[in-house]
């Protein structure tokens, strides 16, 4: 089986369609839809990658980002941010795990792109 994934996300067509992308190409797939549950996720499934919203209930994904960036445990795992806020990408570019930056709407072959260049990086 392919690496483990966990996809942020709370605009569910944005989530069915990455997961559908990555289970595609092998990928297991664990889907999330708000900020709050994401730390709790990350210890419990343990993936190797995040795809990551910027704006999300809870929590946002730049304060993830920044928690996930601090904890020991977590602090190298690659993540792919997507985002409808362009302007957004440079508060990411401060984040060494950050892989890449996706622009919705995005184009699955960038997605794709930019996840293998993010497992690559572990």
């Amino acid at each position: 089986m392919g690496n483990k994934i966990l996809v942020v996300d709370d605009d569910p067509e944005i989530s069915s369609l990455v997961q559908y992308t990555l289970e595609s190409m092998g990928h297991q797939v664990k889907v999330c839809d708000n900020g709050r549950e994401v730390m709790d996720i990350l210890r419990s499934y343990k993936p190797e990658l995040l795809v990551l919203d910027v704006m999300l209930p809870g929590i946002d994904g730049y304060s993830l980002a920044t928690q996930i960036s601090e904890d020991e445990e977590l602090g190298q795992m690659p993540i792919v941010v997507l985002s409808a806020l362009e302007p957004s990408r440079t508060m990411f570019q401060r984040f060494s795990q950050v892989a890449a930056f996706l622009t919705k709407p995005f184009n699955t072959d960038d997605l794709t792109e930019a996840v293998k260049n993010g497992l690559a990086k572990r």
